[in-house]
């Protein structure tokens, strides 16, 4: 069990966010945590996938139908 487990102002400070994202991030059971008493940890592995799970590759760039003036 190597996971570390972040705080809530732990993981905004990750996402570039305030905490209030990642208080309704786990309101809405969107993100896996953990309760420890009274106290929510988000593992850093569940942090890393809904990362992966919510990125947009880009597209390839796709051709023009106009050509460049010569």
């Amino acid at each position: 069990m190597t996971d570390r487990y972040l705080s809530v102002d732990q993981v905004a400070e990750v996402l570039g966010t305030t905490p209030r994202f990642p208080r309704r991030l786990i309101a809405e059971r969107r993100i896996t945590f953990v309760k420890v008493g009274r106290h929510v940890r988000i593992p850093e592995s569940a942090l890393a996938a809904y990362i992966e799970a919510h990125t947009v590759q880009p597209l390839r760039p796709r051709r023009s139908r106009y050509r460049k003036a010569a």
